[in-house]
């Protein structure tokens, strides 16, 4: 069970942080900014939470999303410890599919490229999905660097989709997207 009751430390005021081992690295690693950009990628899709509140199969969907999260950036944070095994499986992608592919139901096929916008809540969606995509290229990078587990890369990969897929919902099913036209409007 976690328990924060102190969460001014001071111990990240020389520029380090502690991972859940124990170790400490600087706030400049690799794998901190990948925490930062998963803990991005919670706050945009906290915020569609609150946008896509009165539909609560969306809702439900997204706060499994901000769960998933959680789990990836904690399974992230204790990478010298072989004794305890990825909490991530399989299933977290196929939740994230199933989901996907519920939303992605009754929309019409894509027959141009669609710019980011249209109602609110697919702009949020639109914004969730580019720092997902931020959050995996982070991940990569750490994947070079470090062994990590299968899932987390597939997942954002995964994640980024969904919310370019949720944003067409959230645009009267793809009927108020806003289409690209080249060279200009």
């Amino acid at each position: 069970m976690v328990k924060l009751d102190t969460i001014v430390t001071r111990g990240g005021d020389g520029g380090e942080t502690s991972l859940a081992d124990g170790s400490r690295v600087a706030k400049s690693h690799t794998r901190i900014a990948v925490f930062g950009a998963l803990d991005e990628t919670n706050a945009a899709v906290g915020l569609l939470r609150v946008i896509c509140a009165q539909s609560p199969e969306i809702d439900r969907d997204l706060a499994a999303i901000q769960n998933d999260l959680f789990d990836i950036g904690a399974d992230l944070a204790a990478p010298s410890d072989p004794a305890r095994p990825s909490r991530l499986t399989s299933a977290y992608v196929a939740r994230l599919d199933a989901a996907a592919a519920a939303w992605n139901a009754d929309l019409a096929p894509l027959t141009s490229f669609i710019l980011p916008g249209g109602t609110e809540a697919a702009a949020r969606a639109h914004i969730a999905r580019t720092i997902a995509r931020r959050a995996e290229r982070e991940l990569v990078r750490l994947a070079g660097e470090a062994e990590i587990s299968e899932i987390p890369i597939p997942y954002l990969n995964r994640l980024s989709d969904a919310m370019f897929i949720l944003a067409r919902r959230l645009n009267d099913e793809g009927r108020a997207d806003t289409l690209w036209q080249p060279g200009g409007a």
